[in-house]
């Protein structure tokens, strides 16, 4: 199959500008699953440290997931997850989208996100909702419960050869040197209102948002963070579907959740499942 060529390469020109402001850490936000009808919304995150900075090269092959079929998204996973100093896919479960509306639990999940990259870059541990790739494999295989709301991440590249959960006797990037500033795609800042929240994790520093339009086509941190989380979105639906031959009328394995005619057909005739986003307009 055929890969389609994108028009606009990202580069890591606002990446660069942002460093050059005293930032330590720059991290690149995209969601995925906002129009879903269910599941969870999932918001991923690609963080590169600024000492790298002259080291720092888009990767090949990385464009916005949109563009790219889901054969080669598969292929840049790996590559992709390696290239970061860390990354993060944070979640928010169809009963939170439910009572907060999507535009917050898009917030919620990005702060675990951030939360979840600023501790393993200081601590080298997980935070409690955090788990790892070998882990949500198998959460995939076994099937996410309604209500999860977990967040996926990992160090990438060199990184990854700290041990996670072993505190470092020199971290990765001292607390005391974290300095973060956040690119987010599209043309709403909708991190910021939720930092500080009772309904979001607390960070350890503060992050400086700006926002993008279009910029999983044009930020190198942006694009990657949107193929990782596409990609394991994407498993976790697949993981659903499997686990449930009862409801393979709704055609989660192929529209992931969305409104396809299939799913809104099987939703008319059997009605919601537990994870359906029920306060949408489903049919």
């Amino acid at each position: 199959m055929a890969t389609v060529v994108p028009r606009v390469a990202p580069t890591l020109d606002m990446e660069r500008k942002l460093a050059g402001k005293g930032h330590t850490l720059i991290i690149g936000f995209d969601e995925v699953g906002r129009g879903s009808l269910a599941g969870p919304v999932m918001v991923g995150a690609a963080a590169l440290l600024v000492r790298d900075l002259d080291e720092w090269d888009v990767p090949s092959g990385v464009a916005d997931s949109k563009m790219l079929t889901e054969v080669r998204r598969e292929s840049l996973l790996k590559p992709l997850q390696n290239w970061t100093a860390a990354w993060a896919v944070g979640s928010a479960s169809a009963p939170e989208i439910d009572e907060w509306g999507i535009t917050y639990a898009l917030g919620v999940a990005s702060v675990r996100a951030i939360n979840e990259i600023e501790t393993l870059l200081t601590t080298g541990a997980h935070t409690p909702l955090g788990i790892g790739m070998d882990e949500a494999r198998a959460l995939g295989k076994r099937g996410i419960a309604p209500d999860w709301h977990g967040t996926i991440a990992a160090l990438g590249g060199e990184e990854r050869e700290l041990t996670l959960g072993v505190v470092p006797d020199d971290p990765i990037l001292p607390r005391r040197e974290l300095r973060v500033a956040g690119i987010l795609d599209g043309p709403n800042d909708y991190i910021t209102p939720v930092v500080n929240s009772f309904d979001a994790p607390e960070l350890l520093e503060p992050i400086a948002m700006t926002t993008k339009v279009k910029g999983d086509r044009h930020c190198a941190t942006v694009a990657t963070a949107a193929v990782i989380s596409k990609v394991l979105r994407d498993h976790l639906i697949e993981g659903l579907a499997a686990v449930h031959p009862e409801w393979e009328a709704y055609g989660w394995s192929s529209n992931k959740g969305y409104g396809s005619a299939a799913h809104r057909k099987a939703l008319t005739e059997l009605g919601v499942t537990p994870y359906h986003r029920t306060t949408w307009h489903l049919v």
